[in-house]
């Protein structure tokens, strides 16, 4: 084997141990690469409690309940399921009810999502691609 030929062998074979290294990181993270999961998706994967996860849908109308210790519990809904969700801490501005909004946390065994932060939209106009989707296939969608 000339040199040409082995300097070419050792490129095919380390290309071809990093793709499957790739791969094989991908197929491992395949129900973490998500922006965030809704409800629905919540209630139908059955998200083990303690796990660290984002939750993202429309902030119930007349469910949010401040209290004195700056504990706000709420609820999101994706219009077909609801989550209850616990925060302890100050709001962003733009947090309000019928509004789109992605928190992160777990889920307690209570099933309550406990949120460590809360992420509110950032125009009028925005609400999470997956739920304008879901929307939209219930004949409910208000947007453009």
């Amino acid at each position: 084997m000339t040199r040409k030929q082995r300097r070419l062998t050792m490129i095919g074979t380390g290309g071809a141990v990093l793709a499957i290294a790739v791969g094989l990181i991908l197929y491992a993270l395949n129900d973490q690469i998500v922006f965030f999961q809704s409800p629905t998706d919540i209630a139908e994967k059955a998200v083990p409690h303690g796990q660290r996860i984002r939750l993202g849908g429309l902030v119930e109308e007349g469910s949010v309940v401040r209290s004195d210790d700056a504990n706000v519990s709420f609820r999101v809904t994706d219009t077909a399921n609801v989550v209850s969700v616990i925060y302890k801490g100050i709001l962003p501005d733009l947090f309000r009810e019928g509004q789109g909004v992605v928190t992160e946390g777990v889920i307690n065994p209570a099933g309550v999502f406990v949120a460590d932060n809360v992420l509110a939209k950032h125009d009028e106009n925005y609400v999470p691609k997956e739920v304008a989707d879901a929307l939209k296939a219930q004949g409910v969608w208000q947007g453009d």
